[in-house]
């Protein structure tokens, strides 16, 4: 279940403050970031980077493949 939030102005911007409920249920606080992904459901936040996963897990695979080339090129 969500949360009501409210828009504000924020200088020529328009900011979302967030109940602290929701702050706590995130893990952040002020001055954290957090990331914006929208899909047919809507808009999420989340305190993380989803690409970041996608990334990783890429380069795990090929830090796997090219292990041995990559140990000599850390000489």
């Amino acid at each position: 279940m969500g949360s009501k939030v409210k828009l504000r102005r924020i200088g020529n911007s328009v900011g979302i403050t967030l109940p602290k409920e929701e702050l706590a249920r995130l893990q952040v606080r002020e001055g954290d970031e957090l990331y914006v992904t929208t899909d047919s459901q809507g808009l999420h936040l989340q305190p993380h980077d989803p690409l970041f996963e996608k990334k990783m897990a890429l380069f795990e695979r090929t830090n796997r493949r090219f292990r041995n080339a990559l140990k000599e090129l850390a000489k």
